[in-house]
């Protein structure tokens, strides 16, 4: 249901009626076309008489659907501090306000902050069988987002149809815990179900509070605009599919001046199974979005002031950038920056709709824009980026020797146990590789390989595939890096003037990054001696912030 300035309702009348009693603001479908608000007159009136006292009303109605046309579209994207709490969504509602008054705005929410997190909780308390601990959860959830509804909504009736709308998505949950508590399982499928609750939460709660502002919205679920295929828990999207969906249900309100508040990170089957993006996905669906809907551009609205040259919480004196390309924020994003999810790019590569990272907190600043091109600095590197929750795997030693095919029967374990390869080297006698996984999935590649290479080494001693979860890479990113000598031997001198090792290294086919590993202790001190060595401090000199929350 659209929601309506002031808690309105959207009843609908025919202009074919007769005579019927309504009062206050009611939606008014003109010749079988989108509906439009027109304010009714208090007591009884003939749909005759009303529309023929207010043709030049009508004609307003149809010209604002023309402009509405017209407009450029933005799509933006609201992630989880952002919309954290009542004074968070208060102030996010100012902003698409204003963005609504000169285009047309689409929005994409997260969860509040710390929603999903507590609903992953829940679905693993479910499978251990703690019905009191999963009770609790959904008790704080509901009682969180209540809170949030009565802050932000004036309207009696709209506080109750929230509060309602709140109840029931909470008792969704809970039924989906309890069926899990029940047979002691929890699949892919329902997992997804029960992370998903959070954005579906946080939808209702930001179309409402816009409407409360005047600005008409309605809150819509992906599920009925993002096909994706039945891959739970990082379900890819049938773009095809997608873009006839956003466009037969979006379109319609935008083009009535209608903002539709879209839950993020998540969408549904061909069937219509809930799936989810992977965590964090709030930003692909935006760019998903975007990319169906033709959009001018994409705003996502974040905790920070856009991509910065390191991580600030690890290196200080750092910069903006002021623009960069859709190559080097998607190996920002490959190698841990935080600001961007890995799969964001992918559907506005095809199309090349410029993405915005601003901050929500300081919407005054210009943030950083990602275009296909990106903008020269002509040094090099321009920023860099480091993780630390990875392991290291080597697979060696002298019983490897005369092994066939070392190299690839290594890939082709990782890819059969679902692994991705964060960093990969070998030797020059390819019985030497070490790779670098995340530490989540390390024990499997371990195990994966052992099974593997076993036969081949049923007659040797010792362990010939070994792990070292104590390290980190660190990633030196720049579009014109491949044009400028000497950046390998730079940072090679920098951190060996600060005592620090290098492990391995790799460089990408693409020449916009070079990565190398260091022991995980060593990490901030070969960020900031990189930093330092490339001067990337010194580029664009201005204050930085990060939200608190």
């Amino acid at each position: 249901m659209t929601t309506l300035p002031n808690g309105h309702d959207s009843r609908v009348i025919d202009a074919s009626c007769g005579s019927a009693e309504h009062t206050g603001r009611r939606s008014v479908r003109l010749s079988g076309a989108s509906r439009v608000n027109i304010p009714m007159p208090d007591g009884p009136v003939r749909a005759a008489e009303f529309f023929s006292d207010r043709v030049p009303q009508r004609r307003a109605a149809h010209s604002q659907v023309r402009t509405n046309v017209d407009r450029r579209l933005r799509v933006m994207k609201f992630g989880g501090t952002s919309v954290g709490d009542a004074s968070c969504i208060a102030r996010v509602v100012e902003i698409i306000r204003a963005a609504a008054r000169e285009s047309n705005v689409a929005v994409v929410v997260s969860a509040m902050s710390g929603v999903t997190n507590k609903l992953v909780e829940a679905a693993t308390l479910s499978q251990a069988g703690d019905r009191e601990g999963v009770a609790a959860i959904f008790k704080e959830l509901r009682a969180r987002h209540e809170a949030v509804a009565t802050a932000l909504i004036h309207s009696a009736a709209e506080r109750k149809r929230i509060g309602r709308k709140i109840r029931e998505i909470i008792q969704e949950g809970d039924a989906l815990c309890r069926g899990a508590i029940l047979l002691r399982e929890l699949s892919l499928r329902t997992r997804d179900a029960i992370s998903s609750l959070g954005e579906r939460l946080a939808a209702p709660l930001v179309a409402a509070a816009l409407a409360d502002l005047g600005v008409a919205s309605e809150a819509t679920d992906t599920t009925e605009l993002v096909v994706t295929n039945a891959s739970h828990g990082a379900a890819e999207p049938l773009m095809d599919l997608t873009g006839e969906r956003c466009k037969a249900r979006l379109r319609p309100l935008l083009q009535r001046g209608v903002v539709p508040v879209v839950t993020g990170f998540i969408g549904a089957t061909v069937e219509g199974v809930v799936t989810t993006l992977g965590r964090n996905g709030s930003d692909y669906s935006a760019t998903i979005l975007g990319a169906a809907l033709e959009a001018d551009e994409i705003i996502i609205w974040s905790d920070v002031d856009g991509v910065l040259t390191v991580d600030p919480r690890l290196v200080p004196g750092v910069c903006r950038i002021p623009e960069i390309s859709y190559r080097e924020a998607a190996e920002l994003a490959y190698f841990g920056a935080k600001v961007l999810h890995p799969k964001t790019l992918r559907p506005v590569m095809r199309t090349g709709t410029p993405i915005w990272i601003r901050n929500t907190f300081a919407p005054e600043r210009p943030g950083t824009k990602i275009t296909s091109t990106g903008a020269s600095s002509g040094e090099g590197v321009k920023a860099l980026t480091a993780i630390s929750d990875v392991t290291l795997i080597t697979v060696g030693g002298p019983g490897m020797l005369g092994v066939p095919d070392v190299l690839g029967r290594t890939f082709k374990t990782t890819a059969a146990v679902q692994v991705n390869v964060l960093l990969s080297s070998q030797s020059s006698s390819q019985n030497d590789v070490c790779l670098v996984v995340s530490s989540a999935l390390a024990d499997r590649t371990v195990e994966g390989l052992r099974r593997e290479f076993a036969p081949d080494l049923v007659h040797e001693k010792g362990e010939h595939v070994t792990f070292n979860p104590n390290v980190a890479i660190i990633a030196l990113v720049g579009e014109d890096m491949r044009g400028v000598s000497g950046i390998a031997g730079r940072t090679f001198g920098a951190l060996d003037r600060e005592n620090v090792n290098i492990i391995a290294i790799a460089q990408g086919s693409s020449g916009c990054s070079i990565s190398f590993v260091v022991a995980r202790k060593d990490m901030r001190t070969a960020l900031i001696a990189t930093h330092r060595e490339f001067q990337l401090g010194a580029r664009n000199p201005q204050t930085v912030s990060i939200a608190s929350d």
